[in-house]
């Protein structure tokens, strides 16, 4: 570890601007990420000052987790599908030091001090849906899969912009268990463990059921390609895929939509898919040939209406799609990508049916999103909706040339700030310096 005050030293100095560069991709906000983690330095003295002694000089060290978007693979994982998903360069970030006494103390920038003992990390049933359930979860799995855990202070602040679908949640995980396998553990709990270890932390403490495919794509980092025929031990593949330089950004665009009223829609795509999957005496489509569901379609259209049975056709597609992608980057067949993830967009909107709930045709933000997309893009970049759509966001890969004319026709149609750009990070959940 290092003292606070020499490792603000070289920060300041641009000693860390490789590393900076690795996690952030975009040369021109070095500077800006030095000046965020000099400010969160100084948080973490200020708010650890002992107030006995007065110090405030610490030794610390700093991890960070991604932001994710999924690239394709759209309401697939749900029904044990295949998923392509990405780790973005922005994150959350936690400077972090020892307590000697197993106590707990995490502020997040903004929020009250959560605190707790690593003595004491049983469930609280009271504690669910919060952000101490989270961290309580995290620390109880670890401990309970045989790794060492302690008494830590952090510090976090966080640039994973809200109400984009880009899993602050997940990267917050993440960050907790890269913070104990760094602390304790000399960073040897792996990646995936820590993805499934997020999993368990909302599903069990948090009482958020999830799947697995964010806090995946927050840990492991780069594109992740990831199969969960198994769900219990997904196949997971790294890709590392160098965006910036093929001369594209991913742009995330947030359309502004209301959410409320929303819920029955989102739930009704995984159950319609399973009740597609009963008609053939199956839980998911997964364990459904899709041979047999063709064949016997008619049988899923009586019972389960038309939807159900289109919806059942873009899962068998879009799963075969994650996988195309997957491929096409691992040969470096930008093309043959783009084109699968367009595929993968015309699918959503017109069998998946996620981009404009039914019962309010008047709005359809997210319609207007892309059709607006398409017409300013042309041949420069490609447009499809993101996560779980309805009234969310849409993501596009838009040409470096493009994409200045591209944010500014986004933020016209939603607010400025509505389209923000963004690379692919190659590093998942990591320590950055110690």
């Amino acid at each position: 570890m290092i003292n606070t005050k020499e490792l603000s030293s070289k920060i300041n100095n641009g000693d860390y601007d490789l590393i900076l560069t690795k996690l952030y991709v975009d040369k021109s906000s070095i500077s800006n990420e030095r000046t965020r983690y000099i400010n969160a330095i100084n948080e973490y003295e200020k708010a650890f000052a002992s107030p006995l002694s007065g110090d405030s000089v610490y030794d610390v060290a700093i991890f960070s987790a991604p932001g994710r978007s999924e690239v394709g693979g759209n309401h697939t994982d749900h029904q044990h599908g295949q998923v392509i998903a990405a780790s973005i360069n922005c994150d959350a970030i936690a400077v972090t030091g020892y307590t000697n006494n197993n106590h707990i103390t995490v502020i997040s920038e903004g929020y009250e001090p959560i605190t707790m003992s690593a003595d004491d990390l049983s469930f609280r049933k009271e504690e669910g849906g919060t952000t101490k359930a989270l961290i309580r979860g995290m620390l109880y799995k670890i401990h309970e899969l045989g790794y060492k855990v302690g008494g830590f202070n952090a510090y976090i602040t966080s640039n994973v912009p809200g109400g984009l679908g880009l899993s602050s949640s997940a990267a917050f995980e993440t960050l907790i268990g890269v913070i104990v396998s760094g602390l304790f553990n000399d960073m040897s709990i792996s990646a995936i463990d820590i993805a499934k270890i997020g999993q368990y932390a909302e599903n069990e403490f948090f009482l958020k059921p999830c799947g697995l495919m964010d806090q995946m794509a927050c840990s492991v980092g780069s594109l992740c390609f990831m199969d969960f025929e198994d769900p219990v031990n997904p196949v997971i593949e790294k890709i590392d895929f160098d965006l910036e330089k093929e001369g594209y950004n991913l742009c995330i665009t947030d359309t502004k939509g209301s959410h409320a009223d929303l819920t029955d829609d989102y739930a009704a795509v995984p159950r319609e898919m399973k009740d597609a999957a009963k008609c053939f005496g199956k839980d998911v489509l997964r364990e459904v040939s899709e041979e047999d569901f063709i064949k016997d379609i008619n049988t899923v259209r009586k019972t389960c209406g038309d939807r159900a049975a289109l919806r059942g056709l873009h899962f068998f597609e879009e799963s075969k799609r994650a996988k195309a992608e997957a491929d096409a980057l691992k040969g470096g067949d930008l093309g043959a990508f783009l084109k699968t993830f367009k595929a993968s967009g015309d699918s959503s909107f017109k069998y998946l049916q996620n981009v404009y709930t039914d019962h309010d045709s008047r709005h359809q933000n997210v319609s207007v999103a892309l059709a607006v997309s398409e017409i300013v893009l042309g041949d420069e970049g490609l447009s499809r909706v993101h996560g779980g759509g309805f009234a969310g966001t849409i993501q596009a890969f838009v040409k470096e040339s493009k994409t200045e004319e591209y944010i500014k026709a986004m933020d016209n149609l939603f607010g400025e700030g509505s389209c923000k750009k963004f690379q692919i990070r190659s590093v998942g959940g990591t320590k950055v310096m110690d």
